[in-house]
Order: C-alpha cells, then sequence, then structure tokens
C-alpha cells in the first residue's frame, strides 16, 4: 500500500509543481510522477533535516518542501526532456 501512495502523492505533486512553473512544459505525464515521488522524497529529507518531523494533523512544512523539490525536479528534468527531444528531431533531419 505504501507504493501505491507514493504513486498517488508523486502524481499530485508533479501536476502540482507543472501548474507552478511557467510556460508550457513538455515532458510526459509518466516522467512528472516520477519526478513528483522524487520531490516527495527530497521534500522529506529536506523537512527532516530541518527538524520537521511528523507531527498530529497535516504536517504543512514537509509538505511545502515536498512541493519545492518536486517544482526544482520537474523544472530541470523537463529541460532536460525537452533538450533531449529536440537533438533527437535534429539527428532524424540529417
Amino acid at each position: 500500500m505504501g507504493w501505491l501512495w507514493a504513486i498517488i502523492v508523486g502524481f499530485v505533486l508533479g501536476l502540482i509543481a507543472k501548474a507552478v512553473i511557467p510556460g508550457k512544459q513538455h515532458s510526459p505525464l509518466w516522467l512528472t510522477t516520477i519526478c513528483g515521488i522524487l520531490g516527495a522524497i527530497a521534500g522529506n529529507a529536506l523537512a527532516r533535516g530541518f527538524g520537521i518531523e511528523e507531527t498530529r494533523g497535516i504536517d504543512w512544512g514537509r509538505h511545502i518542501f515536498q512541493l519545492a523539490a518536486a517544482v526544482v525536479i520537474v523544472f530541470f528534468v523537463d529541460m532536460l526532456y525537452t533538450a533531449m527531444q529536440r537533438r533527437r528531431h535534429q539527428r532524424q533531419r540529417i
């Protein structure tokens, strides 16, 4: 059940990150979900590093770290994905 929640949270975080980043992102939904999962993991580690452990109720601090990490990861992965797609199209033209 833990993997199912990781996929759901990653999906939601990835979509929110795509909505926050200005402009159009070209990465597919599966890649955005993976980036969201990585953002959740990185955000949890950052929150733990800043002393925000699991608390009763909603962990707003941890969620902010997760979202921030997901935004950064989605942004950079989308840049890499777009660059790779351009190279691929340039190779096909030659």
